[in-house]
């Protein structure tokens, strides 16, 4: 439903909320060895970021990547729209070209609801308080800490 690059931009974004302040910037080396993503790829997704006023940035020997009060009030949503368009939470769950009310797939009177649903949430909740939420009811962002032994 999203791409690699949604994925790695709603990660790093929510990382940044949670981590990162414009007293405190960050790498984007440092997030993607903390998210566990490619360093060269997520600096690609940050160019597209800053320029979509999702994420700040400051260039030079103290600069780095943060989120301020402004931008945590886009949603989930306005990432997901900024790196692959809506279009992609709009396609066909099994890949049909034409799917909708008049020419359902088989499944799609199953998955819709559950399309709108989400869209809604990324829709309607801001990345601080999807951050927020994140920290307060202890989900990880990534898996990279834990040990599984």
């Amino acid at each position: 439903m999203l791409s690699r690059a949604s994925k790695y931009a709603i990660l790093s974004t929510l990382y940044l909320a949670e981590h990162s302040s414009k007293e405190k910037k960050m790498s984007v080396k440092k997030i993607a060895e903390e998210i566990d993503v490619p360093s060269p790829f997520l600096a690609k997704l940050f160019q597209q970021l800053v320029h979509a006023k999702i994420i700040s940035s400051v260039k030079g020997p103290n600069g780095g990547f943060y989120i301020t009060k402004k931008n945590g009030e886009k949603s989930v949503c306005d990432i997901i729209e900024n790196i692959d368009g809506l279009n992609k939470l709009n396609e066909c769950f099994l890949g049909l070209n034409e799917c909708d009310g008049e020419n359902p797939c088989p499944v799609h009177f199953i998955v819709e609801p559950f399309k709108r649903n989400i869209l809604g949430k990324f829709r309607d909740k801001t990345i601080l308080e999807f951050s927020k939420e994140v920290a307060d009811n202890g989900r990880f962002l990534t898996l990279k800490h834990l040990d599984f032994e």
